[in-house]
């Protein structure tokens, strides 16, 4: 019989690992779904909602970029899928009063930097990305 097992890791720790029926997720290439058996491939993970589905469920992780790998794991008939994200966390533990307070400071800083001669480019940089986090953890909350 066919197996998929999934990891979902971060610099940090081990978000979560077990056996899966299939793994979303979206790339620069567009969505993408892995079955067992799936062919070995490597790729990026581009920020949005990876879902895990498993026998009991469906899980799910707000991602914020990173990339996939797939190979043979362990065994006979047995595929690995890995998802390595800078940041991630599971969408039931996010905090959404804090995640809205980190939307809001990211919007000021935002409007901050971009005031006056407006070349503070690196701040607004910084600003925009701590706004789509913020943005991609309040979406991905209230799914």
């Amino acid at each position: 019989m066919a197996i998929l097992k999934v990891e979902i890791v971060t610099p940090e720790s081990a978000l979560w690992s077990g056996e899966a029926t299939a793994l979303l997720a979206r790339s620069s290439d567009g969505e993408f779904t892995i079955l067992p058996q799936h062919t070995s491939t490597v790729g990026d993970v581009v920020p949005g909602l990876v879902r895990v589905e498993t026998s009991e469920g469906e899980l799910a992780f707000a991602v914020h970029g990173g990339y996939f790998q797939v190979g043979a794991g362990e065994g006979d008939g047995v595929t690995l899928a890995t998802v390595l994200a800078g940041i991630a966390e599971r969408t039931t533990e996010i905090d959404v009063p804090r995640a809205q307070a980190a939307k809001e400071a990211a919007e000021l800083e935002l409007a901050s930097a971009t005031r006056g001669d407006g070349n503070d480019h690196a701040a607004q940089l910084l600003a925009q990305a701590a706004l789509e986090r913020a943005e991609l953890r309040l979406r991905s909350a209230s799914k």
